[in-house]
């Protein structure tokens, strides 16, 4: 063999050596691309899964809260409705102290009255504490009229209440309806 036949026959065989390093280095990093392609699916997933969690985790918290709250105020139609008995009772009693002939019926109404209120302030009911002389706040009072003020000092004050408020809970079913100074 000459000398330019060695020399191809090495240069082929150098060739031959870098192909095949090159093609290992190439599969080496195919390898890892699949590998950190397969990782990367990974956290994803976790991500989607980790966020489909928390998604359902608010949702139990969001029902229970809303279901609980439906509990307390689930009443809520029947309670209303039974207002105007409520202030029916008071007014009878109101008139029955007048006369002192009926002094049996105004007992036995009282009884009535009493076990109603009993009865509702277990479902939750109360009444809201209004007094004249108190300020009035739009948030809270009911204004149906406003009259002069008996005093300077009672202006902008409640001056009588016409119908009692009530609170069911922590919600209000009925605003109380005052008069206020003016």
């Amino acid at each position: 063999m000459s000398k330019k036949e060695e020399n191809k026959d090495i240069e082929n065989e150098q060739v031959n050596t870098a192909q095949t390093e090159t093609a290992e280095v190439e599969e080496q990093v195919e390898e890892l691309t699949v590998e950190e392609k397969l990782q990367e699916e990974i956290k994803q997933e976790k991500d989607k899964f980790l966020r489909l969690f928390a998604e359902f985790e608010n949702y139990k918290k969001r029902t229970s809260k809303e279901r609980i709250e439906l509990f307390k105020t689930a009443s809520q139609d029947v309670m209303v409705s039974m207002l105007p008995v409520l202030d029916d009772f008071e007014r009878a009693l109101t008139h029955i102290e007048d006369d002192k002939e009926a002094e049996e019926l105004r007992k036995g109404v009282l009884l009535i009255y009493q076990k109603l209120i009993t009865t509702l302030e277990q479902k939750g009911l109360s009444v809201m504490k209004v007094e004249s002389g108190d300020v009035f706040n739009a948030d809270n009072h009911e204004a149906i009229t406003q009259i002069p003020a008996p005093t300077d000092d009672m202006k902008g004050k409640i001056i009588d209440v016409v119908e009692k408020g009530y609170v069911l809970g922590e919600k209000v079913i009925r605003f109380p309806k005052v008069v206020i100074g003016q």
